[in-house]
């Protein structure tokens, strides 16, 4: 996208969605933008009744996706007739659906649809990664993503920006994960978080430097993927010849747009990262990124390679040949989960599925629960070590390590922790560009007439109910760790606990009234708005005054006359907050829903 003259120079994020908005300076507190894409992941049935509730007939974006993630059904967990009743309306609004097996929708979307220069919205965070193809993919609450369905704009908070700047060659043995563990070690969280606190707008991480040209896509995605785990709202890379070359070997090659920062474009804040000094990193299981020879000899009783974003098809091309001719340990489990039905693909037909399964691997399933740990969880014993994030705030089962996919390889040939290096001889991989393309496990409206034979019989879909702010609320106040059956303001004191609570909104909204953190990310403040979720924040002692007194005490937001700080009693002493919500967010808040209206009936 190239700058019109005397425009301002601009960040990449900045040109994405000033070519998108109805003010291209994108001044003021929320600025209305164009969508270009819509990807449902998490909870499709909602999206679906708000868009028919909307009165809408056909998607008004470009490209919708609703994504089937769950795999592995038991009688007790098989989808619901509503869900499925949901996906049936998808399709017959235009929306495609991409089935089971099909892989993570992170993966898949980068493959078949991610495109430089455009807008996404979704659900889930860990789309994030298809900012490796310079796509930008931001959160937004279940009836914002119904309104970009239905008439394909929304509003959002101009973002700002911190850049990292890649320089140096990764040395051998060394992996792209291997990078992203050295950002968070180098503390690009804290970063954020300043540039958030300071200027009250979502951050895009912006990736940049001469080295970031010589990442493959699938390796800037890895890198992307990064983004809601130090608390950034998306996360972007430059699209190039690189790019264009990944959508040519996709069949896609009319999607390709040049995206790049203007020289001088105002950024918040600047990292460089030398590629060369990264070493072989893991993340413990107390969320600390420490160097691999820190946890030598440590035993090892379970591997998940592959899963979500963690791992490029050149990292499990990589791990199958280094653990070629190998055996698994009798005490470990080694369970292969490739990202995409495209991954699988490539690994059956190049020969590394074979090797991996004479290693001993068992190819498991890409089923959503995987990367949360609900399937395969950690067992006792020793560590469990994976490629992929683990999911916010999951206390029912235990930590595991993340490492990259030569850690693993390492992990699998000996049985302990140990650094990849001791391998000596390294691999050379190349990724065939030949890909299978071929989506048949995605499916489009059908060009048929016939109705099915249950469909006029089916229940309409019902809208999600809303909980807005009727009147003053004296709420109990409890933590993350209770499971409020009552009307509660609730007490999160990390940035994990606040993506825990973005996953689990919807589902809590009715329970939990009002959320006090000492920060919320500013990108995820409209996803509690829009559920009608009081976003709040207070100093730590604050906090723990209101803990100390169990209750707290809330005036409708409507009587706030438009204040930030606002005074809330905690019990017998007065509590000083701030009301994250700006804009329309605060009706959205006061409402429960960040739905418009629906049109009038026809006469």
């Amino acid at each position: 996208m190239r700058a019109r003259a005397g425009d301002p120079p601009r960040t990449m994020t900045q040109k994405i969605l000033a070519g998108r908005a109805d003010d291209p300076n994108l001044a003021g507190d929320l600025v209305r933008v164009k969508v270009d894409q819509v990807v449902l992941a998490r909870d499709p049935a909602s999206a679906i009744a708000d868009v028919l509730d909307l009165g809408a007939k056909k998607v008004a974006v470009e490209v919708a996706v609703a994504y089937d993630t769950v795999c592995v059904t038991t009688p007790l967990d098989s989808p619901s007739s509503a869900t499925q009743r949901a996906l049936r309306e998808a399709l017959n609004l235009g929306l495609l659906v991409a089935r089971p097996g099909i892989g993570f929708p992170a993966a898949v979307h980068l493959e078949r649809f991610g495109s430089p220069a455009r807008l996404t919205v979704t659900d889930e965070p860990r789309l994030a990664a298809v900012g490796g193809a310079g796509m930008l993919s931001l959160v937004v609450p279940p009836a914002q993503l119904a309104e970009a369905l239905a008439t394909g704009s929304i509003s959002v908070r101009p973002p700002r920006s911190v850049q990292v700047l890649l320089s140096g060659r990764i040395r051998p043995f060394v992996c792209v994960r291997d990078v992203g563990l050295e950002l968070i070690r180098r503390g690009l969280g804290e970063t954020i978080r300043r540039v958030d606190e300071e200027h009250r707008a979502p951050v895009v991480v912006e990736f940049a430097g001469p080295s970031a040209r010589l990442l493959s896509v699938a390796e800037r995605a890895v890198l992307a993927a990064l983004a809601p785990i130090v608390g950034a709202s998306a996360a972007v890379f430059v699209s190039d010849e690189k790019t264009e070359v990944y959508l040519r070997d996709q069949r896609r090659s009319k999607a390709h747009r040049s995206l790049l920062p203007d020289p001088g474009a105002p950024c918040d804040d600047v990292i460089s990262v030398d590629l060369s000094a990264v070493d072989p990193l893991v993340l413990d299981e107390d969320g600390v990124v420490r160097q691999v020879r820190e946890l030598a000899g440590k035993p090892v009783v379970q591997v998940v390679l592959g899963g979500d974003s963690g791992a490029s098809l050149r990292d499990l091309l990589a791990a199958a040949a280094l653990l070629k001719s190998k055996r698994v340990p009798p005490k470990l489990d080694l369970l292969l989960a490739p990202p995409s039905r495209q991954a699988l693909e490539v690994l059956a037909q190049s020969g590394a599925l074979v090797d991996l399964i004479a290693t001993g691997a068992r190819l498991v399933e890409p089923d959503t629960r995987l990367v949360t740990g609900e399937l395969y969880p950690p067992p006792p014993g020793g560590a469990s070590l994976r490629t992929f994030d683990p999911e916010p705030g999951i206390t029912n089962t235990p930590k595991f390590v993340v490492a990259s996919a030569e850690t693993l390889a390492y992990a699998v040939a000996t049985g302990t922790i140990g650094d990849p290096r001791s391998f000596k001889r390294p691999v050379r991989i190349t990724v065939p560009r030949t890909l299978p393309t071929d989506d048949v496990l995605i499916v489009r409206k059908s060009k048929s007439k016939s109705k099915e034979p249950d469909a006029a019989k089916a229940p309409p879909l019902e809208a999600a109910a809303t909980h807005g702010w009727k009147a003053e609320l004296i709420l109990p106040v409890v933590t993350r760790r209770s499971a409020p059956r009552e009307p509660s303001a609730m007490v999160l004191e990390s940035l994990d606990d606040v993506r825990w609570l973005i996953r689990r909104a919807p589902e809590l909204c009715s329970t939990v009234r009002a959320v006090i953190a000492p920060h919320i990310p500013s990108g995820s403040v409209p996803v509690l708005a829009g559920l009608g979720i009081l976003a709040l924040s207070g100093t730590p002692e604050a906090i723990e005054s209101l803990k100390s007194q169990g209750s707290l005490k809330v005036l409708n937001p409507r009587d706030w006359n438009g204040g930030h700080t606002i005074t809330a009693s905690g019990g017998a002493t007065p509590v000083d907050l701030r009301w994250l919500a700006i804009g329309a967010e605060r009706d959205w808040t006061a409402s429960g829903t960040a739905r418009p209206p629906a049109p009038p009936p026809k006469r």
